[in-house]
């Protein structure tokens, strides 16, 4: 990894660099659960919504699409039947092939529009064909935590993307981001920290183990995010 990232408009400037010469960017954001992923996807894809300056010579209404990796999460329905309810977010929990077939769809340049599911926080489910990719999106920014990762069919999902960025941050304030997330969406406070503990960080092991096959490294300032 030879690039680093240390604020927002060097993430932008990299981005614009990217769409200068490509047709269209699939960029990938990898990180432990609770380093920032879906807020700088988000600030990315908000940025170039209507396109850039220098790249397209007018706005393009979406230029841009957020296609995060939580819309494959299994359904709690799934979960409670394969007996994995109670590690939701490992490896197992998702769908692969259908994360690895979706971008490779926008990669290939399908024709038509192609939906991508959403992971709706409050119900804490996926929602199907919530995010429309059209023709003419060139920047899809997706994130999620085993972007990187080789077992099976992820293998796969890194040659659909244009770039790969890692995004670091101070395990003791991604702890504490958790926690706090967790209690937002329903935990009690002791109930969070254990899903912390036994759950994200062995998760979070795992992601770190993959962080030398980023492109990029991405260390933005905890407020930027």
């Amino acid at each position: 990894m030879a690039v680093n990232i240390a604020n927002l408009e060097e993430a932008k400037a990299r981005v614009k660099e990217l769409l200068e010469s490509h047709e269209r960017v699939i960029l990938g954001i990898v990180g432990a659960p609770g380093a920032g992923k879906s807020t700088l996807a988000q600030l990315l894809a908000e940025a170039f919504a209507e396109g850039v300056p220098g790249v397209v010579a007018e706005p393009v209404d979406h230029f841009a699409a957020w296609v995060p990796m939580d819309g494959y999460h299994l359904a709690d329905v799934e979960l409670k039947r394969l007996g994995r309810l109670q590690r939701k977010g490992a490896i197992d929990t998702f769908d692969a092939r259908g994360y690895r077939s979706l971008l490779q769809r926008i990669h290939q340049g399908e024709d038509g529009v192609i939906y991508a599911p959403m992971f709706e926080r409050d119900l804490e489910q996926p929602l199907a064909g919530a995010i429309p990719v059209f023709p003419w999106t060139r920047f899809v920014v997706t994130e999620g935590n085993y972007l990187l990762d080789e077992a099976d069919a992820w293998a796969d999902v890194r040659a659909a993307m244009t770039e790969v960025w890692y995004v670091d941050v101070d395990d003791d304030l991604r702890r504490e981001r958790l926690v706090e997330r967790h209690i937002k969406f329903g935990k009690a406070p002791e109930q969070a920290r254990k899903w912390v503990m036994e759950v994200d960080e062995v998760n979070a092991r795992r992601i770190a183990s993959c962080r030398d096959r980023a492109d990029v490294a991405v260390e933005l300032p905890p407020l930027a995010l």
